[in-house]
């Protein structure tokens, strides 16, 4: 089967679905359907594409050259098929649960709501293939327009507060990508993604490189929520939850935590990083990150702002695992990823079902609810579990390859940073549970779980994490697909 239009069709499978959603703007069911169908379409397309990943194999396709040297391209390598597997799997589960909370909620504009979404997903696998930095931007870019409707989807004026910061944020974040890329085409003549990197023989003076470096770091940081330039993230939490769920699971920080990795591994190189010691700026910033953000979510008595800053703090587990630039701590970056993804989705629709089906967002109001909503906060625990680190759920496998991967490098003060942190993790998430479990709640007499179209997507996400947990391999071969990844950036010569 040739595959070449693969990666273009997965991208293009969810945009043919917007003017059929928009037509279908009166036909509720109807329109829902679409989005549906898009997803598994979506989804089929990119699974198609894992087996020649795991073979260490890309996928690529020239679009059009917009100047000579300046191609927009697709490839399908085995990092942008890790990330599309993700995007695309969650984006099935949060398109049936999205279903029953703008049902469950009466949102309005709905339509706008799923067009936007189908939009967004788009982008994001634009970004999982984009072959060079400026079909990485095209794409990046769009996303950030497309996510911006979601964002002041509920048109408050928090969530249009909201709205102007994350625009004000992510496109200044743009600006300084497209100078960052240009710098890179001016000394290298290339933009395309190099596992290696591509400055290692360049002629670059080295304060240009530090130069480069900052505006690369300002320009995917961002996204990936690096502190302090970060405040778009928790200003967020004003959209609708399954929109939270896909700016902090699915697609706009995982993007940015994905372009770090792009940057790091494909642009800069590993050699590179470290004989500029930029990795140790990283690693400062990223390990201030996650202490702070714990810390600080302790603070939050409203439930999505305490996911939020627990987001903050786990993107920068993967920024650190890529900073470390050991083999080991990379691979558990990547892990991380996957294992971030599918717990913090696994929360966040918990605080979805919580806040249709009992009008509660703050965590001081959260007593007895395991009574009625045993389920939803059965997946809690599991969610939080992991994220703190404890086995069996994924989590705790990918802090233990960031551990493994500081002591590769000898590096001692991110392993107490992890260790740290998730003590600091079990102890914003412990009294949610306790009061959930152990207090008397009321007022609860007359209610039950959430709606199906809810509680199903909790339920098996919740289990994804514990399975990935036992069983790293399963299904998509992301522990080897992982391995395969880290190894590629350090057995490849920089041309």
């Amino acid at each position: 089967m040739d595959l070449t239009l693969v990666p273009l069709l997965a991208i293009l499978s969810s945009l043919a679905a917007v003017p059929l959603i928009l037509w279908s703007s009166s036909k509720p069911n109807l329109r829902e359907t679409w989005t549906i169908i898009a997803a598994l379409v979506k989804f089929g397309l990119v699974m198609s594409l894992l087996p020649s990943a795991l073979r260490g194999e890309s996928v690529t396709l020239h679009l059009v050259d917009l100047a000579p040297g300046l191609p927009l391209a697709l490839n399908a390598d085995p990092l942008g098929v890790f990330f599309a597997v993700i995007a695309s799997g969650l984006w099935i589960f949060t398109s049936f649960y999205s279903i029953g909370y703008v049902r469950g909620h009466k949102e309005h504009k709905q339509t706008r709501y799923y067009a936007s979404f189908a939009i967004c997903l788009s982008a994001t696998i634009g970004i999982a293939f984009s072959g060079n930095l400026l079909t990485f931007i095209v794409f990046y870019e769009m996303l950030t327009l497309a996510t911006y409707p979601l964002v002041i989807h509920t048109e408050s004026d928090d969530a249009i507060k909201a709205g102007r910061k994350y625009l004000a944020f992510t496109l200044t974040a743009g600006l300084l990508l497209i100078a960052a890329a240009g710098m890179v085409y001016y000394y290298t003549g290339t933009l395309d993604f190099t596992p290696g990197g591509v400055l290692g023989n360049a002629d670059i003076p080295h304060h240009m490189i530090l130069v480069m470096f900052i505006l690369f770091l300002g320009g995917v940081g961002v996204k990936a929520g690096i502190m302090p330039i970060h405040g778009w993230l928790p200003a967020a939490m004003a959209a609708p939850t399954p929109v939270s769920a896909l700016l902090h699971a699915v697609a706009v920080v995982k993007s940015g935590v994905f372009a770090v990795l792009r940057v790091v591994g494909y642009v800069f190189g590993v050699d590179v990083m470290a004989d500029y010691g930029l990795n140790d700026i990283i690693i400062v910033l990223a390990g201030a990150t996650i202490i702070l953000a714990s810390l600080i979510a302790f603070a939050q008595d409203n439930l999505k702002r305490r996911l939020a800053y627990s987001t903050v703090g786990h993107l920068s587990y993967i920024v650190l695992g890529i900073a470390l630039l050991t083999p080991l701590g990379i691979q558990g970056g990547i892990m991380h990823i996957a294992a971030h993804a599918t717990m913090k989705i696994t929360l966040f629709f918990c605080a979805g079902a919580i806040i249709v089906n009992l009008h509660r967002t703050e965590i001081s109001n959260l007593n007895g609810i395991a009574k009625v909503m045993p389920w939803t906060m059965g997946a809690f625990v599991v969610g939080s579990m992991g994220l703190a680190g404890i086995p069996p759920i994924n989590g705790f496998f990918s802090k233990f390859f960031l551990v493994s991967g500081s002591l590769e490098g000898d590096m001692m003060i991110p392993v107490i940073i992890l260790i740290v942190s998730g003590l600091l993790n079990a102890g914003y998430f412990f009294p949610i549970i306790h009061r959930a479990y152990f207090k008397k709640g009321e007022g609860l007499e007359n209610y039950g779980e959430a709606s199906p179209f809810m509680v199903i997507p909790i339920m098996v996400t919740a289990t994804l994490s514990v399975l990935f947990g036992l069983f790293p391999n399963l299904f998509f071969n992301f522990f080897d697909l992982a391995a395969q990844i880290s190894s590629s950036l350090f057995n490849s010569v920089s041309p």
